[in-house]
């Protein structure tokens, strides 16, 4: 069976978003994958209503899917999406982080879970690769979470991000036409898509740029301090993607780095085990409330302020 390689853009038609991509799906297609193409504008993707059913049913160990599934595009496209060996994500960026077309996709992806949905045995494991492209008219200084915030939205699907590529400085319509070297680099993209797939599993790694980012884990350029998370472990730095924790530490040159600690990948959010431990915080949390009839019972008479509580609206 021949490899399969989904392309989905969030940016305006044929222009930066749409060609960078255009060009890595092509090398992939050149190598002999099977591939298909999406932008996320021609689909109606109802916003995340906050809800918490499929969260409150992964308290339950039940698998309740999304509320909204039957009502508009967002299932049909992760049928899809759930069976490719790899996908290439492609977004501009607003606000120094991906658009809110790819965001509002994103948010919606909670109830495919594989962590959990393998836990409870309604689907299989499957392996698979991504890379992600970001596009905006400014440096990484006006992009500073534009790759970061499309990687936190590899980890439910459970996609291992192998290479990602930030292109600066073309703000115009199809302006990176032209930079020859933003269009070699994706085709070095969809070699890179391909290389990953045919390499066995276990032998899988990072194949973008070897220096890229702060993380040596998966290579995000985000760090935060640590604070003591819900059951009480701390890490003094951490890694506001992966989860990684370690600290800084100074390098050759003056430089710093981020070294991750022994245990520093217990809670990495890039495997399924490092995301099983926020499934026990769903379920000592959420189902921690909804399972004690006394918490309930304190939010329900304490809400009664705010529900009669009404300012003028516009």
């Amino acid at each position: 069976m021949s490899v399969k390689i989904l392309g989905v853009s969030t940016g305006r038609k044929n222009s930066n978003c749409d060609i960078l991509l255009k060009e890595a799906l092509l090398a992939c297609q050149e190598e002999g994958a099977d591939v298909t193409m999406i932008n996320l504008r021609d689909y109606n993707i109802i916003d995340c209503t906050g809800c918490t059913s499929c969260t409150i049913g992964m308290s339950q160990g039940k698998n309740t899917g999304c509320v909204l599934d039957e009502k508009d595009d967002k299932k049909r496209i992760m049928e899809v999406l759930l069976k490719a060996d790899g996908v290439i994500f492609a977004a501009p960026t607003y606000d120094l982080q991906a658009c809110s077309v790819f965001a509002k996709f994103a948010q919606r992806s909670l109830s495919y879970e594989n962590a959990f949905l393998e836990s409870i045995g309604a689907i299989e494991h499957k392996d698979r690769v991504s890379a992600l492209i970001a596009v905006g008219g400014s440096t990484r200084s006006w992009q500073s979470m534009a790759l970061e915030s499309m990687q936190a939205a590899m980890f439910t699907s459970d996609f291992k991000v192998v290479d990602m590529y930030l292109a600066t400085r073309v703000p115009a319509p199809a302006q990176c036409l032209l930079h020859d070297d933003m269009l070699e680099r994706m085709v070095q993209m969809g070699k890179n898509i391909m290389t990953a797939i045919q390499t066995p599993v276990e032998e899988r790694k990072w194949l973008g740029e070897e220096d890229m980012g702060w993380c040596p884990n998966c290579h995000s350029n985000a760090l935060i301090l640590g604070e003591v998370q819900w059951d009480g472990l701390h890490f003094p730095v951490e890694c506001q993607v992966c989860g990684a924790g370690g600290t800084l530490e100074k390098a050759e040159g003056g430089k710093w780095k981020f070294v991750i600690q022994e245990n520093g990948l217990i809670r990495d959010r890039t495997t399924l085990e490092g995301r099983g431990h926020h499934l026990e915080e769903i379920i000592h949390t959420q189902g921690g409330f909804f399972s004690d009839p006394e918490k309930r019972k304190i939010a329900k008479e304490k809400l009664e302020k705010y529900k009669s509580l009404n300012f003028k609206t516009i």
